[in-house]
């Protein structure tokens, strides 16, 4: 794992970052303009389990939005695969989601009238690389591997609220990113479907290789990711690695 902001998971510094943040701002425009995020440099890099923390209105989530190109910053850069995107136009730009990033959101934010196999499919669908056929193998198969083969055919509200977030998760792979960009994906749920969440987003960083940039309220959970950084005012105030035993990854 890397071992400062600006090293990556191979202590190999010349390669490319997942994302990248040059002096990243982004202000809110108004009668008074309000500062979301101001100034923040930082690098993901592959095979990263981060956490973003910090009090309520501290910029979190418009980081992540940022980092994740839902968001575009009033000055600064955000880079994807060392390719900046602030004069992408906003096909490119949701090419680029579409093929880098997942999104899981702390309200999952399914579409209440299909099935949560065609949910799954939306995302390969708006990309359209597969066949038909494909895309609803792969759904099957995602949603499969998160426990939910026998519920492809049930919509969100015949499921409950960690099942809903696991299928949140499945649409998030569907595209096959190499980073999860997830915001309070726990924060709506019970101990233990926190619990369950948390080990699928585990999973996908131990035993697939994924990045996984998680902002969450939870301090204890973030102290089981190997990296932690702390957000106050719009502004990184820490970046630390956590060097993780075998509890540390429960």
């Amino acid at each position: 794992m890397s071992v400062t902001a600006t090293q990556n998971a191979t202590d190999t510094p010349s390669a490319t970052p997942l994302i990248e943040a040059r002096n990243v701002t982004r202000i809110l425009p108004g009668i008074v303009p309000t500062t979301l995020v101001h100034g923040v440099n930082l690098t993901i890099a592959s095979n990263e389990f981060v956490a973003i923390t910090g009090p309520s209105g501290s910029g979190k989530s418009s980081l992540l939005y940022l980092l994740g190109l839902l968001d575009l910053p009033t000055s600064g850069e955000v880079l994807i695969n060392g390719r900046a995107t602030a004069h992408m136009d906003e096909e490119e730009r949701a090419s680029t989601r579409l093929s880098t990033l997942g999104f899981v959101f702390q309200f999952h934010f399914l579409l209440p009238e299909f099935t949560i196999l065609d949910n799954v499919v939306l995302p390969m669908r708006a990309l359209g690389a597969s066949s038909h056929s494909a895309m609803r193998e792969r759904a099957q198969g995602l949603l499969a591997s998160l426990g939910l083969a026998d519920h492809l055919h049930k919509r969100p509200d015949q499921l409950s609220g960690g099942q809903r977030q696991r299928v949140a998760v499945a649409r998030a792979l569907a595209n096959e990113p190499p980073v999860i960009l997830a915001d309070e994906p726990t924060g709506s749920l019970d101990s233990r479907a926190s619990e369950q969440v948390f080990a699928v987003l585990r999973d996908l960083v131990d035993r697939h290789g994924k990045t996984v940039v998680a902002v969450t309220h939870d301090l204890g959970l973030a102290e089981r990711m190997e990296r932690h950084i702390e957000l106050l005012d719009g502004q990184v105030v820490a970046d630390e690695q956590h060097q993780l035993g075998i509890t540390g990854r429960r």
